[in-house]
């Protein structure tokens, strides 16, 4: 990079303020757009007043019909009543459960609190009790006031989230509305519906219901679809039943922005070698699929939590959808999701069972694995790259978990996990190091070559005889670089590692209140141009830091490296390339840019310590007498020859 290039990045800098600047509104202007934004707000005003009215005016009628038909009904539904003709004709086979009373029961273990309601005989909310939200709330994974699951039961399009369900327990237990499952213990509660003849008599030798089996100290619930001879009643004259699973994904988390990167459907088919797949995560536009094939489980993830349903053998398929809204009229509103799946039935038998599970949990690495249905996929470890995620795998999460036995802080942890890192590293590191002298030493002469070779009309022998002086000196230039190329991977999983470790989230450590976030020590409102869109309202210290010692490291580095080996602009780039990702690291996890400047100064600290204690006259020695030494040919080399030889011999034949 000439010095032209640098001017020109200049000035496309100027001019990009300048413009900035130039079609700023004055103040005229934005008094008359204030103006008008404040006649828009009283116009909207106005029609949510309208609307409001309107929808009281129909909550009304609604009501009116409601007791003009309740009047209509005799008495009460029992085993002898017959529903009126009305309720017959709406709800088929279902008019004996489309009234009743709403209750919901809780049941809960020392991680998750249900609470499953006889309207529509599913769960309602679900808790994560060992976690809280950004602002100190409850952790709701599942509420009904933003998430539903239902199933449609015939062509009527009845729907189970409108029936009220009979609650059932095991035979010699009491119905409680609140029950709390103990470790080493589980707990059977259904909901069941029973179906009525065309005269709206109940059938109480058949049923319907939803069991759930719960476990204490668990995430998993079982959950199964039992049918006992409704062959007639549910999706009569078809091979499956729809589920339908709808959820509004709330923010948990305190950056939303980079929460919603992480939120999305993914998915597995059936079989042992099918990987997780997944819809767009970094979209807001509305994205679906149709999953045409067996399905293993569908999950609705977020940054650190997800909600998967699962089925014992496999859904017949599935269409998933979800979209994001860049103005949500919910500033906590994340994702809209949909999952439309088919559940498989058996036409042959008077009952069956549909087995499924439900996962309502953390992402957390060691959770998922044990369930051994490949569930830890979801946690973004580098799955793409095999390499990232065996090193995460095998190496990072097994050494933070021990380190995370001794109940140190986080901040620590990373620490000493950085440590061990350079440890196991400092044999690479030496290696680079010295190669880095062994060309310090030689520069003095390469320097002397290209006064030899002024011309670029020379740069073909100069460059020969740069080689041959390697050659003779027994340095390879590209020993440097490769100790630093095996570096990369672990650089790259680490990078992968701290934003998904659900483990530092919501720890502090200094003026980090949340390491899996980012950490702020100045904030503002005011949207300044480029800098807000590029740069965020707020500043990372630690991403100031590490941006600070990447620089002083690079510009060690520089002075002890020859710059006659490197590209032309590379010492500048390599300036401008910290400067570059400052806005993009002031937005992400301080956990990595504290892990990457405490790397920075350790690896500072050690090239410091191996330039006082490496003696360059004795390397310097050592060259000049490599040079007096014949000149070995390399394996390679020799093999290359040897075909030479022996093709030529054949040819002479």
């Amino acid at each position: 990079m000439n010095k032209d290039t640098i001017l020109g990045f200049f000035f496309i800098f100027l001019i990009l303020v300048g413009y900035s600047w130039y079609v700023a509104p004055s103040e005229q202007e934005i008094a008359q757009q204030q103006k008008e934004l404040a006649s828009q707000d009283s116009l909207r005003e106005i029609q949510k007043e309208q609307s409001r009215i309107a929808e009281t005016d129909r909550k009304m009628m609604k009501a009116a019909d409601d007791v003009e038909q309740q009047n209509t009904i005799a008495e009460p539904v029992t085993d002898d009543t017959s529903l009126n003709k009305m309720q017959i004709q709406k709800f088929g086979s279902y008019a004996a459960v489309s009234k009743g009373e709403e209750k919901e029961y809780t049941i809960e273990n020392n991680k998750i609190k249900l609470r499953i309601s006889t309207k529509g005989g599913n769960i309602t909310y679900a808790e994560l009790k060992d976690y809280h939200t950004y602002d100190s709330l409850p952790l709701v994974l599942f509420d009904k006031n933003t998430a539903s699951i239902s199933y449609r039961l015939n062509d009527k399009q009845v729907e189970t989230k409108s029936l009220y369900f009979q609650p059932i327990v095991k035979d010699g237990d009491d119905l409680e509305d609140s029950v709390f499952v103990k470790d080493g213990e589980t707990y059977s509660f259904a909901m069941r519906i029973y179906p009525n003849d065309d005269n709206g008599n109940i059938l109480k030798d058949k049923y319907l219901e939803f069991a759930y089996t719960i476990t204490g100290d668990d995430y998993m619930i079982d959950y199964n679809l039992n049918m006992q001879g409704m062959a007639n009643y549910v999706a009569p004259g078809y091979n499956d039943i729809p589920l339908y699973l709808n959820m509004n994904m709330m923010t948990q988390e305190k950056d939303a922005i980079q929460e919603a990167k992480q939120t999305g459907i993914l998915y597995r088919y059936q079989g042992e070698d099918e990987s997780v797949d997944e819809l767009s995560l970094t979209s807001i536009d509305e994205e679906k699929e149709s999953l045409s094939t067996k399905v293993k489980w569908i999950s609705f993830k977020q940054q650190f939590f997800a909600f998967t349903i699962i089925a014992e053998d496999h859904f017949a398929k599935a269409e998933i959808v979800q979209k994001g809204d860049e103005s949500p009229s919910n500033p906590k509103f994340l994702k809209s999701m949909r999952a439309d799946i088919s559940i498989p039935l058996s036409s042959n038998s008077d009952f069956q069972s549909v087995p499924m599970h439900m996962y309502m949990g953390p992402n957390k690495y060691d959770i998922l694995r044990k369930y051994n249905l490949d569930l830890e996929r979801q946690i973004p470890l580098g799955w793409g790259i095999f390499i990232l995620h065996w090193i995460n795998r095998f190496v990072t999460i097994p050494v933070f978990n021990f380190l995370s036995g001794f109940g140190w802080n986080y901040g620590i942890i990373i620490l000493v996990l950085t440590i061990l890192l350079k440890i196991v590293l400092f044999p690479i590191a030496y290696k680079t190091y010295m190669s880095s002298a062994k060309m310090r030493v030689l520069k003095p002469e390469i320097d002397e070559l290209g006064k030899k070779y002024p011309n670029k009309d020379d740069s073909v022998k100069k460059q020969q005889a740069t080689m041959s002086l390697y050659k003779k000196a027994g340095v390879n230039p590209m020993a440097g670089c490769v100790p630093m190329l095996l570096q990369m991977p672990i650089l790259f999983a680490l990078f992968r590692f701290f934003p998904a470790a659900i483990e530092l989230r919501q720890q502090s450590f200094l003026w980090a209140d949340d390491l899996s976030a980012y950490d702020s020590i100045f904030e503002w409102s005011a949207q300044i141009p480029l800098l807000s869109t590029f740069y965020g309202n707020h500043i990372s210290l630690f991403t100031l830091l590490m941006t600070v010692s990447t620089i002083f490291y690079t510009k060690m580095n520089n002075q002890m490296m020859s710059s006659s080996q490197q590209m032309p602009g590379m010492k500048t780039m390599m300036y401008l390339m910290p400067i570059m990702f400052l806005g993009f690291f002031n937005n992400y996890a301080s956990g990595l840019s504290y892990y990457y400047f405490l790397a920075n100064v350790i690896t500072f600290s050690q090239m410091y310590l191996m330039r006082r204690c490496v003696n360059e006259d004795e390397i310097r020695s050592k060259l000049e007498a490599n040079k007096k030494k014949p000149t070995k040919k390399s394996k390679f080399q020799s093999k290359i020859e040897e075909m030479a030889k022996q093709k030529g011999y054949q040819q002479k034949k």
